[in-house]
């Protein structure tokens, strides 16, 4: 019998592929494998880039929880309420990660000082005995605010003394919660370090208020902040058991070593550091208090509060390399230090500079949630943008100085930013009003970073500005 017409006595070629198998072929599949061989590339920088990401995605999940609770808990409660939670809370804020005196960030630099040692011994007893101390400090904080607001008798207005209490009590959990958040971090554990502080938390107060509003209980100071203190401590035990098994697989078990001077000579420095940043933070709100009127404090809130997306880049970034700094310098790897550096650098200032773009566009739409009249504080977003990107341009700066034994130097800089903001608040406020102090931020961030890139470039060596200056 002849073949036929089809026949051809072997396998036929394959046909043509369709539009959507050319589109998986050259699309999908290149960026399949891309995603496959970044998850699985064990490198220091691939695991700080995922590190990086993880927390920055974390840190704007949790932007957004706390952005919608706070516009909901500021209608829910009223002004003058709302307002006595978030100035308690802001007290809260500042005490609970200076309470452990350091060793939150201290925990970046032991941690894999004694991994890379090998000093079992000394890991094991670090990994318990800072989460007591801690735990220690935070209570004697909170004893010390307590009797502070106690002794002060009718000079704290009565409207202010049980949510004071209230924050009191709370500040022992919040201390542990962050040298628990610096040791998961240490270990490259983004997941448990962020997680039950910054997305678990504020989603239990939303909800527990939410129920107490549908259900007309009382929305006032004293409810948000028990609430608030309730799911402190909840989440923060929690987290201690889950890094207690962790730390069981990841650690040998064996003897402990205690330095606890060693520990606390090392972190002092980082407190003061500490110190020095979270009032510079908070201290233009301050200020503003004593010269302007409640409704322009909230407009300047909610301007700084629409900004907060762009400051948690220089935050996770932070996060995931600053022990990474700490482990290329305890091992004389400066080739990887400059590079890794570099690396930060361009992580923290493209994104901050992409970010910075979308608020400017957004930020009318954006302060409109809030309620009305709270438009006219969209000036205020480009204003303290000016700092961001200024703090975005060097980096992590900071947090290297720190992790190469610098501390003193990070506690001059923010000493001086500090001066520099308190001064011109206090210059500019009265003529500009809200804009003043939005003046003064920028331009104490401004100097802050400029003070942090000649000290990394005179100490280190190390160039910490995403613009890199070739000579001719």
């Amino acid at each position: 019998m002849a073949a036929s017409d089809t026949d051809h006595g072997g396998s036929s070629p394959d046909p043509e592929p369709g539009p959507v198998a050319r589109l998986r072929r050259r699309l999908v599949e290149p960026i399949a494998a891309r995603i496959t061989a970044f998850r699985s590339d064990d490198s220091d920088r691939s695991v700080a880039r995922r590190s990086a990401g993880a927390a920055f995605l974390i840190r704007v999940a949790s932007a957004g929880i706390l952005f919608v609770s706070q516009i909901l808990l500021a209608r829910w409660m009223g002004r003058f309420e709302f307002g006595i939670y978030v100035a308690v809370w802001a007290w809260a804020s500042v005490l609970g990660p200076l309470a452990p005196l350091g060793l939150a960030y201290g925990s970046q630099r032991f941690i894999p000082e004694y991994r890379h040692r090998g000093d079992l011994d000394g890991l094991r007893g670090f990994l318990t005995g800072a989460r007591l101390l801690s735990l220690g400090q935070g209570a004697i904080a909170g004893a010390l605010l307590a009797a502070v607001v106690l002794a002060l008798g009718r000079d704290v207005p009565a409207h202010f003394l049980v949510p004071f209490l209230i924050a009191a009590a709370t500040l022992p959990a919040f201390a542990l919660s962050m040298v628990q958040d610096g040791m998961a971090r240490s270990f490259d554990w983004i997941d448990l370090a962020l997680v039950p502080l910054f997305i678990v938390q504020p989603v239990l107060i939303l909800v527990v208020m939410g129920g107490l509003h549908v259900a007309g209980g009382t929305m006032d100071a004293v409810a948000v902040l028990a609430t608030t203190c309730g799911a402190m401590w909840l989440v923060t035990l929690v987290q201690a058991v889950l890094m207690g098994r962790r730390f069981a697989g990841a650690v040998p078990p064996g003897a402990r070593r205690y330095d606890v001077r060693y520990w606390l000579k090392t972190s002092l420095p980082i407190f003061v550091v500490d110190g020095f940043f979270l009032l510079l933070f908070y201290v233009d709100i301050l200020v503003l208090q004593l010269y302007v009127g409640p409704q322009d404090v909230a407009i300047y809130y909610a301007a700084s509060k629409t900004l907060s997306l762009v400051h948690f880049i220089s935050y996770a970034v932070g996060a995931a390399v600053a022990h990474r700094f700490s482990a290329y310098h305890v091992a004389g790897e400066r080739e990887k230090l400059e590079s890794f550096v570099g690396d930060a650098v361009r992580w923290t200032f493209w994104p901050t500079l992409a970010f910075g773009a979308v608020l400017a566009a957004l930020g009318l739409p954006i302060l409109r949630l809030f309620g009305p009249g709270f438009d006219a504080g969209y000036p205020l977003i480009l204003i303290i943008m000016i700092g961001l990107l200024a703090r975005g341009a060097v980096g992590p700066a900071e947090r290297l100085l720190n992790m190469t034994g610098h501390q003193s130097l990070c506690a001059v800089v923010y000493a001086s930013a500090l001066a520099v903001n308190v001064i011109l608040c206090v210059v500019l406020i009265p003529r500009f009003g809200i804009f003043g102090a939005g003046w003064a931020t920028a331009a104490a961030v401004v100097v802050e970073s400029i003070m942090l890139f000649v000290l990394v470039k005179r100490k280190l060596g190390l160039h910490v500005f995403v613009v890199r200056f070739r000579r001719s």
